[in-house]
């Protein structure tokens, strides 16, 4: 075969030249990422029910849907969160490379036959499916420079005008906003009004239900109709309301002669208001919306992040006056950054594989013919990386840098050969052919040898095999490809442009040629003294081994260094029970204290989400301090900053507020450092997992390994609580159904979805809840009413009272059992792997 293309040297060529083009056209087509997909692919499953505490959503919505999802096909773990919100996330994680969209379809298999388990409430508001990808790429910050626009309406326009337009973009996997307070009709009710005029919270629900409904009246002249009718025509009938002026002329009870029509606005009030109003988002002290995209997985992060800025300076010459947006949260500026870096470092490579090549032959002839080799070799892996499914990543482009030095030892040792076979005296054509009879074997065999190598590498299990595989297989086939170019392009170029020279007189090349022959003869001096004391050699080659091992054992471990990213995080937790105004004081201290960082370039905080729960929660706030170009630091990088910000934030009053690294890999966690899960897996309950999750604490914290200040769990069991201890016995007495009692309770403290309005061409809820005036105070239970059956009108103060307790503020599970996340770093001089 290797004579077939050394006499059709033009053949030899065209077959390059293809590979060439085929790694050229696959090199636009390859996804960018900052590294493999290594994160599990996740589906989360989320539900709400209204008013309902943490552990009553646990016990209603979560356990009876994890109790059908577990076990899905390609599951490995799964874990919730139930908050005091009513908010049920259920996140299942599949193994690596399985199928996302089969494992959604599975899941949402299993959810729909968990649906007539959950309460009527729940199954009305929706029970969703999605798949998730947790590397969170850039988010667009939408704001009010002159604070004309409220946060509602800001929130609005993000969902009604950008998440549509910004979803269709290729590569885009999801767009979530934070801080979003999307539209409810919201019907803020009275009790003392409702009271006094016998009128409960249940009448206001069957009222808007009975009256805000969509009707289908017909048609007037419809298919069958008599003989000669001549037109159709539809009818309309305004049954779905759409402003809050329509809802307030809502009848509660119609009155006839002195007794006067009762309304919904004698009751209480209307207002096109917010659905939650659970959390907040302020970037550099102005109200924001938080528009956050995330990628497909696999899909090219740099060409996605360019369609987002493009499609939003489209989106927002549009924009209404007062509103305006920025990008402050990107992370493709260090994939970017980074890739510069090893393309920088290709180049610098390929150039110095060159010019020790031309050192060593001393012959633009024979240079030129491995140089070839060398992009030919990378180029054509790229189309073999597209077949395979791989992206352009860091581990990738390092495997192709260190490919440089490999794939040009075989041309090397044709050229080589062949201009020995030259000295010899034969003909360029016949040197070549003999050369080739005797390299082939070897060309061969040093491949298999490297493939040895580094094929078994690709085969590692868990996330570091999937870390390294497109690592080893990059250069095993550029390996593969080098040899193929020296059993057919190499000597076909060598038969035509190798010529016999004469040794170089170039004065620089006499004289390397002389210092490299000395030093030839000096080491081959030394294996021959060597050889005669051969037994002391092996002595000390195997004390070498020995120490290697016992360094090796001593080495700190871990999974990934920490990298400057270009941003890092800070979290906060205020006192159990604490409000979100209070979380939104200490929020704007934690902005103030960042934003007077060297280095920190835009502050964005987020109030009433915890961060590493993703849970709402109103004394909690997470933080995303982004930094100053690389270029523009002087130096300071993201840790250093963590580090002089960490002992301020520790500082800050009626808070535990702390700042982390990101994770090494986007989305294998929430944070830098390590996590655990503590489990419940004897059913003991909140409090002893509690219990055992604290005294776990106290004992880490002794260890030098760990950083005591940064090492926490945001499980707690001591939220303040109420509990309505009903006499039921009492309440039967009195002739009331125990269902109105309870409904009373959710309306009024809790809220309650009615049905749906339509509001520019979407559908929105329709809210009822007390005023906030009638729900600040354990003692405002006293002001709700419920209807017996003769008609009367029994507060709720005389059936039962609110006695004060404590709670989780949210419950999660892990698997099934309930559980407590432990998060926490190395201390200084201390790797991950020690502090594990």
């Amino acid at each position: 075969m290797v004579n077939f293309f050394i006499e059709r040297p033009i053949f030899a060529a065209s077959v390059a030249i293809i590979m060439v083009l085929a790694g050229l056209i696959c090199y636009p087509l390859l996804p960018v990422a900052q590294f493999p997909e290594v994160t599990p692919p996740l589906v989360v499953v989320s539900a709400t029910y209204p008013g309902a505490s943490a552990q009553v959503v646990a016990d209603t919505v979560t356990t009876p849907l994890e109790q059908q999802i577990n076990g899905v096909p390609g599951m490995i773990y799964m874990s919730s969160t139930s908050a005091n919100d009513g908010s049920s996330n259920i996140t299942v994680s599949f193994d690596v490379g399985y199928p996302i969209d089969i494992a959604a379809v599975d899941v949402q298999n299993r959810v729909s036959a968990a649906t007539a388990q959950l309460p009527a409430i729940v199954n009305q508001g929706g029970v969703t499916v999605q798949k998730k990808n947790p590397n969170l790429t850039l988010a667009v910050n939408l704001y009010s420079p002159d604070g004309s626009v409220d946060l509602v309406t800001l929130s609005n326009y993000a969902y009604l005008q950008l998440v549509d337009p910004l979803k269709r973009i290729t590569g885009v996997g999801d767009v979530q906003i934070f801080g979003e307070r999307r539209y409810s009709m919201r019907v803020w009710l009275d009790p003392d009004k409702l009271a006094k005029l016998g009128v409960t919270a249940v009448d206001v629900q069957n009222a808007i239900a009975e009256q805000n409904i969509q009707v289908a009246a017909g048609k007037i002249g419809g298919s069958p109709a008599p003989a000669g009718t001549m037109f159709t025509a539809q009818v309309n009938a305004m049954g779905r309301l759409s402003d809050p002026q329509q809802f307030d002329d809502i009848v509660i009870r119609a009155g006839t002669g002195s007794e006067a029509t009762l309304r919904l606005r004698d009751v209480g009030r209307t207002e096109l208001g917010a659905l939650q109003y659970t959390s907040s988002a302020k970037i550099n002290d102005k109200p924001t919306v938080f528009v956050a995209v995330l990628p497909l997985p696999g899909s090219n992060a740099l060409a996605m992040d360019q369609a987002v800025r493009a499609k939003m300076a489209e989106l927002a010459k549009s924009f209404p006056k007062g509103i305006s947006y920025g990008i402050a949260y990107d992370t493709t500026m260090f994939v970017s950054a980074s890739m510069h870096d090893v393309l920088v470092t290709l180049v610098e490579a390929l150039l110095l594989v060159i010019g020790v090549v031309f050192l060593f032959l001393q012959s633009w002839r024979t240079t030129v013919i491995p140089a070839i080799a060398i992009p030919v070799s990378l180029i054509a892996t790229l189309a073999v990386m597209m077949a395979l499914g791989f992206s352009l990543n860091t581990v990738s482009m390092l495997g192709l840098v260190l490919a440089i030095g490999l794939v040009v030892d075989d041309a090397i040792v044709v050229v080589e050969n062949v201009e020995r076979q030259l000295e010899n005296g034969l003909a360029p054509l016949a040197a070549a052919k003999a050369a080739m009879r005797e390299v082939t074997g070897p060309i061969i065999a040093t491949t298999a040898v490297l493939a040895a190598v580094f094929v078994p590498v690709a085969f590692l299990p868990g996330v570091t095999g999937r870390l390294y595989n497109q690592f080893a297989l990059t250069i095993a086939i550029s390996v593969a490809i080098s040899a193929f170019n020296s059993l057919t392009l190499s000597p076909a170029l060598c038969a035509v442009m190798l010529r016999h020279r004469e040794p170089s007189r170039f004065i620089l090349f006499r004289a390397f040629n002389a210092g490299f022959s000395r030093m030839m003869h000096a080491y081959a001096n030394a294996i021959r003294h060597l050889i005669g004391v051969r037994w002391l050699v092996l002595a000390v080659f195997a004390v070498g081994l020995a120490l290697t091992y016992g360094l090796y054992t001593r080495v700190p471990t871990g999974f990934l260094p920490v990298e400057d990213q270009g941003y890092f995080f800070a979290v906060a937790q205020l006192p159990d029970g604490a409000s979100l105004e209070r979380t939104e004081t200490v929020a704007e201290k934690i902005r103030s204290i960042l934003a007077a960082e060297d280095g920190v370039r835009d502050v964005v905080s987020v109030s009433g989400l915890n961060f590493l729960t993703s849970a709402n929660q109103s004394n909690a706030l997470a933080t995303f301090a982004v930094l100053k170009p690389w270029s523009e630091r002087g130096g300071l990088t993201a840790s250093q900053i963590v580090a002089q910000v960490r002992p301020k934030l520790l500082a800050i009053p009626a808070a535990v507020a702390l700042s982390f690294d990101p994770p090494a890999i986007p989305g294998i966690a929430a944070t830098g450092g390590f996590e655990f899960q503590v489990e419940d897996l004897d059913g003991r309950g909140a409090q002893a997992l509690n219990d055992a999750t604290q005294a776990l604490l106290i004992e880490a914290r002794k260890q030098p390994e760990l950083n005591a200040q940064q090492l926490f769990s945001t499980f707690t069991t001591s939220t303040p609580q109420y509990n309505y201890d009903l006499d039921r016995t009492k309440a039967k007495l009195l002739g009331l159904n125990l269902q109105d009692v309870f409904n009373t309770l959710q309306i009024y403290l809790g809220s309650l979805y009615v049905n749906d309005f339509n509001l520019f061409g979407r559908t929105f809820h329709v809210t009822i809840q007390a005023d906030q005036a009638a729900r600040a105070d354990a003692t405002d239970i006293s002001r709700l009413y419920v209807r017996n059956s003769n008609g009367g009108m029994v507060p709720l103060s005389t059936l039962g009272q609110l006695r004060p307790t404590v709670g989780p503020e949210f419950v999660p599970h892990y698997n099934l059992y309930g559980s407590a996340r432990i998060n926490g770093v190395a201390a200084p001089g201390y790797s991950s792997g020690q502090a594990i």
